[in-house]
């Protein structure tokens, strides 16, 4: 049997420090690293390497992390591809912003390395098995899902969800019209224990409901519990 090939990660970090000890620790777990401590680089190298998987900071100059997040999800070669923030901007305001601006999971800096390792192979997980193995279409007002194609269209138009996004629509679509609850969700989506801020919930499913333009009433929140998906 062919061995897959491994998974490939981009680590920007303007610390060579930070980009030494990152890259080291995720080699030894077999992944394919690549690092930039200069931010200006992030899109040629990006297109080039094709990472499977970002991690950034945040406070960088010239051109920040928030910026490059943005950046790497409007590219549609790149925009799939989980992103981490790894950053000394710890406050909940922080990682909020880091979330809403596309971010997939943030750790604050200084991090524990077997932390980090672990959500890497998690989201990795997670992007890689976004595919159900039903291939059904679903379908939700004017939303359909193909779990077969990974492929979100709303009015027959192609949207652009990232590798949470997509998991967490299609678990909502699936259970369509039960509620689910936000612990349940992280659980199901995130892979985390309970004991992880829900917030991050409710960033995302805000980031959804935007991409979903005049069809974001389908996802209904549930005050006090969770979300459901019904037909609008």
């Amino acid at each position: 049997m062919t061995k897959a090939p491994p998974k490939r990660i981009l680590v920007v970090d303007d610390e060579p420090d930070v980009t030494e000890l990152v890259s080291y620790r995720l080699r030894k777990e077999g992944y394919e690293v690549a690092v930039i401590n200069n931010p200006l680089l992030i899109m040629g190298k990006a297109s080039e390497f094709r990472p499977d998987l970002f991690i950034l900071d945040i406070m960088m100059p010239e051109l920040d992390g928030i910026k490059i997040c943005r950046m790497i999800r409007a590219d549609r070669t790149l925009g799939s591809a989980p992103v981490i923030f790894l950053t000394a901007r710890g406050a909940t305001d922080d990682r909020i912003k880091g979330l809403e601006s596309g971010a997939d999971d943030y750790i604050a800096k200084p991090f524990d390395a077997k932390e980090l390792v672990l959500r890497v192979g998690l989201l990795l997980k997670r992007s890689a098995t976004g595919k159900a193995p039903e291939g059904q279409i679903l379908s939700a007002g004017a939303v359909q899902l193909d779990q077969e194609r990974h492929f979100v269209s709303v009015h027959g138009q192609n949207v652009e969800l990232t590798a949470t996004e997509f998991k967490l629509l299609n678990l909502l679509m699936e259970r369509k019209g039960r509620v689910q609850s936000r612990d349940m969700l992280l659980v199901n989506v995130w892979n985390y224990d309970t004991d992880t801020e829900t917030r991050t919930i409710d960033t995302h499913v805000r980031r959804l409901r935007e991409k979903l333009g005049d069809q974001c009433d389908i996802i209904e929140t549930v005050r006090g519990v969770g979300y459901r998906v019904n037909d609008q």
